[in-house]
């Protein structure tokens, strides 16, 4: 009987089974074991007809129990799934995925995520002989996205089980090579960050292999996952999970953890990150990560918050220049108990951001021959305001009296055109402070001396 006749006479068989018989298992992977005897010898099978049955019978059992754990409990379905060529291979893994997510299946053992990922290693890695510069792009990333939705679904409430979960998929992912990882690495990281926020406050000796679940063992985990990004390369991608785990050790007070991870993103920042717009980028969620640590001593912030004002002044444009440096400001006055409060180097940073504001005029006038837009300075007007509603000692009405006069000179001796969106948003800041003045009480009191008008 030709290859195709027998296959499509288990497919029948086993649809009978499934329906007489559902609850009995061992006759569904007996009619498995039947159809594996019967390939038994043979290659992959190349005949598509052959194939579609095959994709039919492995089909079956996901349809009847909607439940994917049944199917791993079968001793040789993933036999039958192995004379699949490769194409089909990933159809057939997609179709299982489609099938967790769609009944919402928990799988919750590494045992079974461990059967799990070797029905789907289609997916997940280079099958011998397989060519992924052939699929296409957008098919790709389709296919990336579901094991990325899949590692979400993996759960287990045992915080010693949910580890070894973790140990199992990052085993798989790393082994996906360059154009998979930046897909599906960081939905590792995220539930293991998962995880560590559970644990949150627990700590432990993290030596050897059958410890506990603790944060410091995690931490270790999502190190070793994220440096296999360095390898790619993808800077961009691994300084944003540098900084994201640097808040979750921040959250479990480690801080020796969390400045490890910044320094990590550091050295990515100066070694790897060239281009100037993902400078850019890259050192604002430094600065707002940075903002947010309250677990550093003195001498960690002070060496972490002085390298980051120096990248701020070191980016090629002056406006960006400017708006980094200003945004550092925060990091030397937070509202959280126990926060950092400087108003000296708040007010540092505000003055250093508008030397750079003024010689970013300056170059405008020499190349365009005008002194160019004063949105950089109405930017800074705005944080002096911020500031000085926080009750900065260093920050006077007379200090933003005089920036609200410099601005206005400023208007008056640029030749060129006006900004329409910069005249809007000096008129609304001009606003704002008289909407404080007639708030009365403290507040009104603090901007009664500030002449708006």
């Amino acid at each position: 009987m030709p290859v195709v006749g027998a296959v499509t006479l288990y497919v029948s068989l086993l649809t009978f089974t499934l329906r007489v018989h559902p609850d009995r298992l061992d006759y569904v992977d007996q009619v498995l074991g039947a159809c594996v005897k019967k390939l038994s010898g043979k290659e992959k099978l190349e005949d598509s007809r052959a194939t579609k049955q095959i994709v039919a019978l492995l089909s079956a059992p996901l349809e009847k129990y909607s439940n994917i754990v049944t199917a791993l409990e079968l001793s040789n379905y993933p036999r039958v799934m192995d004379y699949l060529d490769n194409a089909t291979t990933k159809v057939m893994a997609l179709v299982i995925i489609q099938s967790i997510m769609k009944n919402t299946t928990c799988i919750s053992t590494s045992d079974k995520i461990e059967a799990l990922f070797d029905l789907i290693k289609g997916l997940i890695k280079d099958m011998d002989g397989a060519q992924d510069d052939e699929l296409d792009e957008e098919d790709f990333k389709e296919e990336q996205n579901s094991v990325a939705r899949l590692i979400h679904m993996l759960h287990n409430d045992d915080h010693d089980e949910m580890l070894k979960i973790l140990c199992t998929v990052q085993k798989h992912i790393l082994q996906g090579g360059p154009k998979r990882l930046p897909f599906t690495v960081p939905s590792l990281v995220f539930s293991a960050l998962k995880l560590v926020r559970r644990l949150q406050g627990q700590d432990g000796d993290v030596t050897g292999e059958e410890v506990p679940a603790t944060p410091k063992k995690i931490f270790q985990i999502l190190h070793q996952t994220i440096e296999a990004l360095q390898c790619i390369p993808c800077p961009e991608l691994s300084l944003r999970l540098y900084l994201q785990c640097a808040e979750a050790a921040n959250d479990c007070d480690l801080e020796p953890v969390a400045y490890e991870f910044f320094t990590q993103a550091f050295i990515l920042y100066e070694e790897e990150i060239a281009d100037s717009k993902a400078q850019i980028t890259a050192l604002h969620l430094i600065i707002g990560t940075l903002q947010r640590m309250n677990i550093f001593g003195v001498e960690n912030r002070d060496t972490l918050t002085h390298k980051t004002t120096g990248y701020s002044a070191k980016l090629l444009k002056k406006p960006d220049q400017c708006r980094a440096v200003y945004a550092c400001s925060h990091l030397f006055w937070t509202d959280d108990q126990d926060g950092i409060m400087d108003g000296e180097r708040v007010l540092l940073c505000l003055k250093r951001a508008l030397r750079i504001a003024n010689a970013a005029q300056q170059m405008a006038n020499v190349s365009k021959g005008s002194s160019g837009s004063v949105i950089l300075f109405i930017e800074i007007l705005n944080k002096y305001l911020y500031f000085f509603e926080k009750g900065i000692p260093q920050i006077t009405n007379t200090v933003i009296q005089d920036l609200i006069e410099l601005i206005r000179t400023e208007k008056q001796n640029d030749s060129s055109a006006s900004d329409p969106s910069a005249e809007a948003f000096f008129a609304s800041t001009l606003r704002y402070i008289e909407f404080q003045k007639q708030k009365g009480g403290s507040i009104g009191e603090k901007y009664e001396q500030i002449k708006a008008s």
